[in-house]
């Protein structure tokens, strides 16, 4: 596998995972307000397109090259800042307009 595929693989589970989260934690809420129905539809006949494709190969693959980068000495000290913080009230729960 490569890198590239890689990265879009974890990106599809970290999504597919922040989906399962926002349900399970109540930060979405889903319910049916109306039932399916499908139109009536009648088929007669008919051919399905043919393709003939050629695709180009394309090979993707790394290099490994000298860049300059520079270094950087930083000296830090702890200084009180006010960061924002977040409540959440569940999309199901009766007192989240109070």
């Amino acid at each position: 596998m490569t890198s590239g595929a890689r990265t879009g693989l974890i990106i599809a589970i970290v999504a597919i995972l922040a989906i399962i989260a926002a349900f399970a934690f109540g930060i979405v809420d889903v319910d049916q307000t109306a039932k399916t129905k499908l139109p009536d539809v009648e088929v007669q006949g008919g051919q399905m397109p043919e393709f003939d494709v050629e695709a180009a190969d394309v090979d993707v693959g790394t290099t490994t090259t000298d860049v300059a980068v520079p270094t950087v000495d930083v000296d830090t000290k702890d200084v009180g800042v006010e960061l924002p913080t977040v409540d959440i009230k569940r999309a199901d729960d009766p007192n989240k307009n109070d």
